[in-house]
């Protein structure tokens, strides 16, 4: 049995050029049609064995084809931004430049610039509740990864959950006084009321899961936590997550995934100054970035919309 094309033609054409039996008698017993032997006998004699390889019926040009401009500015976007088709295609719009998602997705994919997934995911369709700014502000902290002059710091995050617009401050720890002065400093600087915030169950948060609280005898929490006490102030609602369930805190989560990998990975910092100073540069750009959640706007832009 033949194990490729050249192969198996092979075995067709030979008998016809050693002139062991004619062309019309070989077409009768052979599976392929007589045009096809015509044509591989001429590949024969122009090319010998080699002129057998199958080619490619693609074509060389095509009118349509993406100038070779566009397709190096596709490419010198994504490996600098790290951005999607789709938010590639929004950035190209803003300069001027009309290219289809689809067109981007394949140059991407012809560049081995895209993610391989190993098993294909499955999409679910949800239905989602419409906000408005304020109504909820998920509130987490994240490790800044390593130390920077020998100290540890934490990144205190907070994002609007209908325009993802975020800030972020440095701390060098974390504490119930830091989330109090943290979340006053969201208030100040939102442009809308804030209704409720949604946290995980950390002690710096809340005291549900510590101490005394525990014993499953004592009925009430006997004193708040002074975010607590902060948000009953000002009329402020305080969700906590179930316990080991970050999805529930999802939108938080996945900008910390995005500080990880277009921020910290590629910045060393020298001093606590540095960090800050950079993380007030990040942060202006992640709020001027394209959302596919936004359907392309920002969200600084979603704001002035919802504002307006």
């Amino acid at each position: 049995m033949s194990k490729t094309i050249k192969e198996e033609r092979l075995r067709w054409v030979l008998p016809i050029m050693n002139k062991d039996i004619m062309l019309v008698g070989m077409a009768k017993v052979c599976p392929y049609s007589k045009r096809s032997l015509e044509r591989w006998c001429r590949a024969y004699r122009e090319g010998g064995e080699d002129g057998l390889e199958p080619k490619t019926t693609m074509p060389r040009t095509s009118p349509n084809e993406t100038p070779i401009r566009i397709k190096e500015k596709v490419i010198k976007l994504r490996k600098e931004t790290r951005a999607c088709a789709k938010k590639l295609h929004w950035k190209l719009e803003k300069q001027g430049l009309s290219v289809p998602e689809r067109t981007i997705s394949k140059i991407l994919k012809q560049e081995g610039l895209v993610r391989r997934y190993r098993v294909k995911k499955v999409k679910y369709r949800y239905i989602k509740a419409t906000i408005q700014p304020g109504e909820l502000i998920e509130i987490d902290i994240k490790y800044v990864p390593g130390k920077v002059a020998g100290r540890r710091y934490y990144q205190y995050t907070a994002i609007d959950c209908a325009s993802r617009w975020r800030y972020l401050k440095i701390y060098d720890e974390q504490s119930s006084y830091h989330s109090v002065s943290f979340l006053r400093e969201v208030i100040t600087r939102f442009p809308y009321l804030i209704k409720a915030i949604k946290t995980d169950n950390g002690s710096v948060f809340t005291n549900y899961y510590t101490s005394l609280n525990k014993r499953s005898d004592l009925m009430i929490i006997k004193t708040l936590p002074a975010l607590d006490l902060y948000c009953k102030e000002r009329d402020i609602i305080h969700y906590l997550i179930d316990p080991g369930k970050p999805a529930q805190n999802g939108k938080v989560e996945r900008s910390h995934r995005s500080d990880q990998e277009s921020f910290y990975d590629k910045n060393r910092f020298t001093s606590f100054k540095d960090l800050q100073r950079r993380i007030i540069k990040w942060n202006d750009y992640y709020n001027n970035l394209e959302h596919c959640v936004l359907n392309g706007k920002t969200p600084n832009e979603m704001l002035k919309l919802l504002i307006s």
